[in-house]
Order: C-alpha cells, then sequence, then structure tokens
C-alpha cells in the first residue's frame, strides 16, 4: 500500500516541519520527565501520573511517525506553477455566493491545511472540488447536504 501524496503550501510545510522539531525535543523531553517523575513515586501498578505520562508519550510518537509520514511524501506546492486562468491547487479565489448575495474569498489548499475558518479550504472539499477547473466568470454549482449552492468566479489569483 502505498502512502498518499500530502500537498502542501511553503507556509503549510514549515509548520508541520516545525511541529515535528517541538515534538522530538522539547515535547518528548517534557514526557520522559513525567514518566522519570512518576516513576520515582514507586509501585507503577497503581500509579495513575505513569499511566498518563504513558499514554502521552505514545500520542506523541504517534504524531511524530504521522508528521514524518507526511512529510516524506510531502509535494510542494510551487507559488510560480499556480495558474491564474483556473482554479487549481494554490488558487486565491474571489466568489460571489449567489444565494446570499456576498463575496468570499478562498485559498484552495490541500486536505492537510484546510481551515475553512481562515478561509483555507480543501482541493478535496465539495466547495473546493467543484471550484477545481473553472475560469472567471463561470457559475459553479455545488452539491452540499443541504441541497446545492451557487458561486460565480470572480478572480483567480495566487
Amino acid at each position: 500500500m502505498s502512502a498518499k501524496e500530502v500537498v502542501l503550501t511553503y507556509e503549510g510545510l514549515k509548520k508541520l516541519e516545525e511541529e515535528l522539531e517541538f515534538l522530538r525535543g522539547t515535547k518528548r523531553k517534557e514526557v520522559a520527565e513525567r514518566i522519570k517523575q512518576a516513576l520515582s513515586f514507586g509501585d507503577i501498578s497503581e500509579n495513575s501520573e505513569y499511566d498518563e505520562a504513558k499514554n502521552e508519550q505514545a500520542q506523541v510518537e504517534g504524531r511524530i511517525v504521522q508528521l514524518e509520514s507526511m512529510l516524506k511524501h510531502a509535494r510542494l506546492i510551487d507559488e510560480d506553477d499556480v495558474k491564474t486562468d483556473v482554479v487549481s491547487l494554490g488558487s486565491k479565489v474571489k466568489l460571489f455566493d449567489v444565494e446570499f448575495e456576498e463575496e468570499v474569498v478562498y485559498l484552495i489548499v490541500g486536505s492537510t491545511e484546510a481551515n475553512p475558518l481562515k478561509s483555507k479550504i480543501s482541493n478535496e472539499s465539495p466547495v473546493g472540488a467543484a471550484l477545481m477547473g473553472h475560469k472567471v466568470g463561470e457559475v459553479v454549482e455545488v452539491q452540499v447536504p443541504d441541497g446545492a449552492i451557487k458561486f460565480k468566479v470572480l478572480e483567480i489569483s495566487k
């Protein structure tokens, strides 16, 4: 089974690298110290501090493995390759929401970086997937659980 390609912007790549560095260094040391301290309390069979520290250690190590795999399979979105004639990964898209009669702006990113609260939507999300390949002036209908929503593509930029 091959691992899934992880599409990242430069900003997203740096965030993952920083998190990995923090977990490998600072966080591992903190957890090791907690385990050492819990062991000093004696009998570990009824030592909740020890159990909690070991669980946290497992979570940290699991996240490290996950981040290493993501970085190993990362494909960086090169801003120079982002087209402004059609919506693609890395595009900043200004849309007109037909139903609510308002403009919205989304950055199309890979699923790892998606954060709707910061207007970063995944190319795999219903809206992101529907927008891919469309041009300025086109109306895009997106099927969502509540029905369909329509957006008019106003502008595409990097």
